[in-house]
């Protein structure tokens, strides 16, 4: 696909694309705004594993957006459905925050800190020493072992904070292993998780982000179109100089209106 036309569903990227911390980005809502007018839709599919879908439908309330929960498909949602698909019943420790918790139990994963059978990482904010020991012991005895998704930092007003690629890349460092399993953008098990939601196939997908090794490399291994914006991670030094290309890149979202 590398027409707009041919799309039926922009799924969207929430931080550096939509909004940055708790500041909405110029021509967000009028991009929403635009793509329901020409009747089509949209979805938003994050990564970001440190806060459930209700904190994000709150949040985007607040930006002036409302919508219901199933506008919003999470790392963690996908995490459990993948988690219960492959270790039924298994008791997992898991490295993340309560948002995370109330969300992986929402979806049935058992959670067992002190007897677990499995791992699962997230971006866990509430991170210390005491958890990273712990986890890495865990995986260096040979568990199972989960990660909600890859992204190395997560787009602040301010910069960059440290998301789960350095706890991966820690974890690594320390018990000389890396997850069997990868669950988010731009691996395949979030697309499955995407498409069983709408109905859609990928080809009638766009996938709309700031980040080329996750949201870009999405559209492009799963047959969606792929669009890049230049509102968050991504520079355009950086995606000149990257092999990763997009279909098409913009500036910010609100850039694809006259195209719609």
């Amino acid at each position: 696909m590398s027409s707009i036309t041919d799309v039926k569903l922009f799924l969207l990227d929430m931080d550096g694309t939509f909004y940055l911390g708790e500041r909405i980005l110029p021509g967000s809502l009028d991009f929403i705004e635009a793509v329901t007018k020409s009747g089509r839709d949209f979805m938003f599919l994050t990564n970001n594993s440190s806060h459930n879908a209700d904190y994000y439908v709150k949040r985007l309330s607040r930006m002036g957006l409302d919508v219901g929960p199933e506008k919003v498909l999470t790392s963690t949602q996908v995490t459990a459905i993948k988690v219960c698909e492959l270790y039924p019943g298994k008791r997992a420790f898991l490295l993340g925050n309560e948002y995370m918790l109330e969300e992986m139990r929402a979806g049935g994963v058992v959670i067992d800190q002190d007897n677990p059978e499995i791992v699962v990482i997230g971006y866990d904010t509430t991170l210390d020493y005491k958890k990273m020991t712990r986890v890495c012991d865990l995986v260096r005895a040979g568990l199972p072992y989960v990660a909600s998704h890859p992204d190395f930092n997560c787009p602040t007003e301010t910069g960059f904070a440290p998301d789960i690629g350095a706890i991966i890349a820690f974890i690594e460092a320390s018990a000389g292993r890396r997850p069997d399993l990868i669950v988010g953008k731009p691996h395949r098990g979030i697309v499955e998780a995407a498409v069983a939601r709408t109905g859609l196939e990928p080809r009638h997908m766009a996938m709309v982000g700031d980040r080329l090794y996750t949201d870009v490399e999405t559209g492009l291994k799963h047959g969606m179109l792929s669009i890049l914006v230049l509102s968050g991670e991504t520079t355009p030094e950086m995606a000149a100089q990257s092999p990763i290309k997009p279909h098409l890149t913009f500036n910010r979202l609100s850039d694809m209106n006259g195209l719609l």
